[in-house]
C-alpha cells in the first residue's frame, strides 16, 4: 500500500465492501441519532431564535407568549405537513425531489438551488456562530484566534463526514445530549419555581395588551405581532432535513423518519416555548455582552452551590451544539446535489460515492464552499444571520405548494385528502408570510446577496443541464445502433455453450457501461479495423453505485441484475456472429479500481488479450467537456499499461 493511501486509511477509514448484506443496517442512523444529526440545527436556533423574537417586542415583552404560542403551533404544522410528505416520498422526498415531481423539473431546480446555498451558509453560521461563543468565555487577546478555529471546524468536520454519515454523528452526541439535559433542566426549574406566578403572568400579559393597544392601535399590536413571531422563523429551519435525509435513516425507514420529526418537533417547540416562559418569568432584559439565554441562566442558578459550573457546562454546551448543527448542512446538502446530478443539474460526478459509501464529492464542495464563505464574510456571524434563513423558506414554499396540488388532484383517489390538503395549505400561507416578512426585513441588509448567489447557481444549473441535453443529441447517431442490434438478437437463444473459447487465440476485452451506443460503436469499431485478428470477445462493465441507485440492498441487486442483462446481449450478438463471447461484471463506486482488479483473472484465462475503451470526441474540446464527461478509460490506459498490459482507447465522434 501506498504511503498516500496508508494516510488516506489512517484519516478516513477502511473501504467499506458495498456487497455487504448488511452494509445498510451499519451505515444507516436509527431515529434518535437522526435526531442528533438532522434535528441539531432546528434546537441550536433556540440559543439565537427565542432571543430575537422577544428583543423584537421592545417594552411590551408579555405579548412574546403569543408569539412563542404561534412558534409552536407553526413548528407543529410545518412537521406534520412535511410528515405527509415523508408518506409520499418513502425513498426520501425533499425539497428537490417534491418540487420535481409535483411541480416540475424547473421549480424542483431552483428549490435544489435554494436548499444548497441554504445548506453552506447553514454550516457557515452554525460554525461561526459556535466560534463566537467560545470565544465569548475567553481573554480578550485571543478574540485574534476565532477566525483560525472557524476554519479548522470546517475542515474537521469535513473529515469527519468523509469518514461516513453515522461515525461523525455518533462522536457528535455527547455534545447535543448536554445540550438538551441543561436546558430541559433549567426549563423545568423555572417552571417549577414560578408555579404561582402563572396567574399573574396572565393578569400582565392582559394589561400589556390594552396597553399596547391604547399607544399603537390593535392592528399595530398584531404587525409587532407578527414581526416578532417571523424574526424568529429561524427556528424553524431544519424541519426540512429529515425528507431529505431518508436514505442515511435505518429500516423502515418512513417509520425511523416519523420518529425523527416527532423528536424534532416536540424537542424544539418545549426549548422555545420554555425559554421564552423563562425570560418572562425572570424579567431577563438585554445586557451588554450577553445573549438572554446567559442571563436567564445567571439568574435562575443565583444562590446554587455550583451554579457557576452549571450555567458554564450549559453555555459551552449551547456554543458546540453550533458546530453540531452545521450537520445538516453536511448530511443533506451533499445529497440534495447529488440528485441533482443524477438529474444533470450539475456533473455528474458529485452523484459518485467515496470507498467509505458517501458523497465525498459533494461533502468536499460544502466544506469548501462554507471555507469561502467564511473567508469572504471574515467569519462574521452579524452578516452571515442576514443571508441565512430566506433560502429555507423558498424550498418550503415550493414543497408545500407541491403537494397542495397534489391532495388537489387526488381528491377523488384519497379519502383523508381534505385533511392533508389543509394541512399543507396552513403549511404554505405560514411559510409564505415568513419568507415576504424576512424579505423586506433583510433585503436591504444584504438579505439580496443570497438571492443573487442562489440566482447565479440556478443559471449555472440550467447551462450544465443545456449542455448534457445537447450531448443527449448529438448521441442519438450512436444509440440508433442498440435499436438495429437490439432487433437482431431478439429472440435469440445464448449459445455460448456452443462455442468453444480458444484461450490461446487474440482476445479482445471491451471496456463498456452497458449496452449502448457507445459501447456497440467501440465494438463495431474493432471488428471493422481488426477484421477476424480477434477470435474471443470479453465483455466488462462495472455497476457503478452511486446516490441515485444505492439507498437499499433491493437497488444493488437490481442494478448487478441490469448489468448481468446487458452484458447478454453483447454475449448473444456476438455468439451470432460466430465468437466466442463472454461478460465480467462487479458492483463497486470506482470503475478504474474495480477494473483492476478484474484484469489478473481475466489475462490468466486469455493471456493474449488486447484491452479496449471508448471515448467520446467532441466537435470542440472545451472547459465544459472535460469537466462534465468522465475521462475514466484514460485513467484506466495509465494503470495498466505500469502493468504492462496494452488498452487502445477507440475515438468516437459526437
Amino acid at each position: 500500500m501506498s504511503f498516500a493511501k496508508r494516510a488516506k486509511t489512517l484519516i478516513i477509514g477502511k473501504s467499506r465492501n458495498i456487497e455487504d448484506k448488511t452494509v445498510f443496517h451499519k451505515i444507516s442512523l436509527i431515529a434518535f441519532f437522526a435526531w442528533v444529526g438532522l434535528g441539531a440545527d432546528g434546537l441550536s436556533s433556540s440559543c439565537y431564535g427565542p432571543q430575537e423574537a422577544f428583543l423584537a417586542l421592545h417594552t411590551h415583552t408579555y405579548l412574546s407568549l403569543f408569539v412563542a404560542l404561534g412558534t409552536v403551533l407553526t413548528i407543529f404544522i410545518i412537521s406534520t405537513s412535511y410528515s405527509q410528505i415523508i408518506e409520499l416520498f418513502p425513498r426520501g422526498g425533499g425539497g428537490y425531489l417534491v418540487a420535481s415531481r409535483l411541480l416540475s423539473p424547473t421549480l424542483g431546480m431552483i428549490s435544489g438551488c435554494a436548499l444548497l446555498i441554504d445548506y453552506v451558509l447553514t454550516i457557515s453560521v452554525s460554525i461561526a456562530s459556535g466560534a463566537d461563543a467560545i470565544f465569548s468565555f475567553l481573554p480578550l487577546h485571543m478574540q485574534v484566534h476565532r477566525f483560525t478555529v472557524a476554519i479548522l471546524v470546517v475542515l474537521l468536520l469535513t473529515v469527519l463526514n468523509m469518514r461516513g454519515i453515522k461515525e461523525s454523528v455518533v462522536i457528535l452526541t455527547p455534545i447535543f445530549l448536554i445540550f438538551i439535559a441543561t436546558h430541559v433542566f433549567i426549563i423545568f426549574y423555572a417552571l417549577f419555581v414560578h408555579l404561582p406566578n402563572f396567574p399573574v403572568l396572565a393578569a400582565s400579559t392582559s394589561s400589556d395588551i390594552h396597553s399596547t393597544i391604547s399607544q399603537i392601535g390593535i392592528f399595530g399590536m398584531l404587525f409587532l405581532i407578527m414581526r416578532a413571531y417571523s424574526m424568529g422563523a429561524g427556528t424553524f429551519t431544519g424541519i426540512e432535513a429529515v425528507s431529505n435525509g431518508i436514505p442515511v435513516l435505518r429500516e423502515p425507514k418512513v417509520r425511523t423518519a416519523k420518529h425523527t420529526m416527532r423528536y424534532m418537533a416536540f424537542s424544539l417547540a418545549f426549548i422555545v416555548l420554555g425559554l421564552m416562559l423563562a425570560y418572562l418569568f425572570y424579567g431577563v432584559s438585554i445586557q451588554p455582552g450577553k445573549t438572554l439565554n446567559a442571563i436567564l441562566f445567571e439568574q435562575a442558578t443565583k444562590g446554587w452551590k455550583a451554579g457557576y459550573i452549571f450555567v458554564l457546562v450549559a453555555l459551552i454546551s449551547e456554543a458546540t451544539l453550533l458546530f453540531v448543527a452545521a450537520q445538516a448542512g453536511f448530511l443533506d446538502g451533499p445529497r440534495v446535489l447529488a440528485n441533482m446530478a443524477v438529474d444533470r443539474w450539475f456533473p455528474t460526478k458529485f452523484a459518485t460515492l467515496s470507498d467509505r459509501l458517501v458523497t465525498q464529492n459533494g461533502i468536499l464542495i460544502m466544506g469548501g464552499l462554507a471555507a469561502i464563505l467564511m473567508l469572504i464574510t471574515k467569519g462574521s456571524v452579524q452578516l452571515l444571520v442576514v443571508l441565512y434563513s430566506i433560502n429555507v423558506f423558498i424550498t418550503f414554499i415550493l414543497s408545500q405548494l407541491g403537494m397542495v396540488r397534489h391532495w388537489w388532484n387526488y381528491r377523488s383517489k384519497e379519502k383523508l385528502w381534505l385533511r392533508k390538503f389543509i394541512v399543507n395549505g396552513i403549511g404554505l400561507s405560514l411559510c409564505s408570510f415568513i419568507l415576504v416578512t424576512m424579505l423586506i426585513f433583510k433585503f436591504q441588509e444584504g438579505g439580496w446577496i443570497t438571492l443573487l448567489i442562489t440566482g447565479g447557481l440556478v443559471v449555472l444549473a440550467v447551462s450544465i443541464k443545456r449542455h448534457y441535453y445537447n450531448t443527449a443529441k448529438l448521441l442519438h447517431r450512436l444509440n440508433n445502433l442498440v435499436v438495429v442490434v437490439g432487433s437482431e438478437i431478439n429472440g435469440h437463444k445464448e449459445q455460448g455453450s456452443l462455442i468453444k473459447p480458444d484461450f490461446n487465440a487474440k482476445t479482445a476485452v471491451l471496456l463498456v457501461s452497458g449496452f449502448n451506443g457507445v459501447g456497440l460503436h467501440t465494438l463495431f469499431g474493432i471488428i471493422k479495423n481488426f477484421s477476424n485478428h480477434y477470435k474471443n470477445y470479453i465483455f466488462v462493465a462495472i455497476s457503478v453505485a452511486d446516490a441515485g441507485n444505492f439507498k437499499d440492498a433491493d437497488d444493488v441487486v437490481k442494478l448487478q441484475s441490469e448489468t448481468n442483462a446487458d452484458l447478454g446481449r453483447y454475449v448473444r450478438f456476438m455468439n451470432k456472429q460466430g465468437f466466442y463471447a463472454e461478460s465480467v461484471t462487479t458492483i463497486g463506486v470506482d470503475v478504474a479500481e474495480e477494473i483492476e482488479k478484474i484484469t489478473p483473472s481475466v489475462l490468466s484465462r486469455f493471456p493474449s488479450s488486447t484491452f479496449f475503451g471508448g471515448q467520446l470526441l467532441f466537435p470542440r474540446d472545451s472547459f465544459a467537456t472535460r469537466m462534465l464527461h468522465n475521462h475514466t478509460v484514460f485513467i484506466l490506459q495509465k494503470r495498466l499499461y505500469r502493468q504492462g498490459i496494452p488498452l487502445m482507447i477507440l475515438p468516437i465522434r459526437v
